[in-house]
């Protein structure tokens, strides 16, 4: 493990909806309502409603945080997770605003990121009153805040960069850029079943799923970094490379890595003659 400060953090959260805010914001004529049927009730409703029941980033709270901590020459350092096993939303909060600055500031990277992961911590800040003026820089000028839309060195939107900022939209999402480069995705455990296993006491199944997505969202940070000019080809394929074997030690002791290490390939370039199909014979014909 690298002794370096991290040049990007490459990180990815679980969030739970706070059944007590949405009874008093939400229901507030049902004081009778529990926290699990004020839950239970606003899912129901916005199914019938727009056809997905997750309830807005407003009512979530952080029960897990996977950090890829990364160096500058993009070579994986470790990963962690933060308040494990007790997975407290304002220790979690509080770990990862003091840690980024105790690193001096790295870039932050996430997949959907901007619209989701860090509109929560943010908020998770404002309700356990943490201070984060390093990053709500209110007197910075527009291109040097770190909350910027475009102020990449801060804050690298792995998403927004891919969809043109928005113009577009990663129908598929983490999952399908993970897969286009052989690694794993998504495996028995997805985000929509994380609210069920957490009322059902499987945090540690969550928090594993959890680094298995940061582990996704840092190879295709590197993907993008070739796009961008800064890694070869080469060099990504060395870094995936060390990255994997830092898995490999690290499944030693973690189940669910292991599981990630199995469903693990190599990206490799596809000849200029071979058609992207399953079937040869969904080819165009000449």
């Amino acid at each position: 493990m690298s002794k370096a400060k991290p040049a990007f953090l490459v990180f990815d959260i679980e969030t739970v909806a706070d059944g007590r805010l949405l009874q008093q914001v939400r229901y507030p004529d049902e004081p009778e309502l529990s926290p699990a049927a004020a839950v239970a009730k606003q899912r129901a409703e916005l199914l019938e409603k727009t056809g997905s029941d997750f309830i807005p980033h407003t009512f979530q709270l952080p029960i897990s945080v996977a950090i890829a901590k990364v160096g500058g020459d993009h070579r994986l350092q470790e990963v962690v997770t933060l308040d494990a096993p007790r997975f407290r939303p304002q220790v979690i909060a509080r770990q990862f605003w003091q840690g980024w600055e105790r690193y001096g500031q790295p870039s932050l990277v996430t997949f959907n990121g901007r619209g989701f992961d860090v509109p929560v911590l943010e908020l998770a800040a404002y309700r356990y009153g943490i201070p984060i003026p390093a990053w709500m820089r209110f007197n910075a000028k527009s291109w040097e805040d770190p909350r910027n839309r475009f102020n990449s060195s801060a804050h690298i939107d792995v998403q927004e960069q891919l969809t043109n900022f928005g113009a577009a939209r990663m129908n598929g999402g983490l999952n399908l850029c993970a897969t286009l480069l052989g690694k794993p995705g998504k495996m028995g455990t997805q985000g929509h079943m994380v609210q069920e296993l957490w009322e059902q006491g499987e945090h540690q199944r969550i928090d594993d799923y959890c680094v298995c997505d940061a582990l996704d969202t840092y190879f295709v940070f590197l993907r993008l970094r070739v796009l961008q000019g800064l890694l070869s080809l080469e060099d990504e394929a060395a870094c995936v490379t060390a990255a994997q074997e830092w898995i490999a030690a690290a499944a030693e002791t973690r189940q669910s890595l292991r599981e990630y290490l199995d469903a693990f390939q190599q990206w490799r370039a596809v000849d200029d003659e071979a058609w992207p199909f399953l079937d040869p014979r969904d080819a165009p014909q000449d």
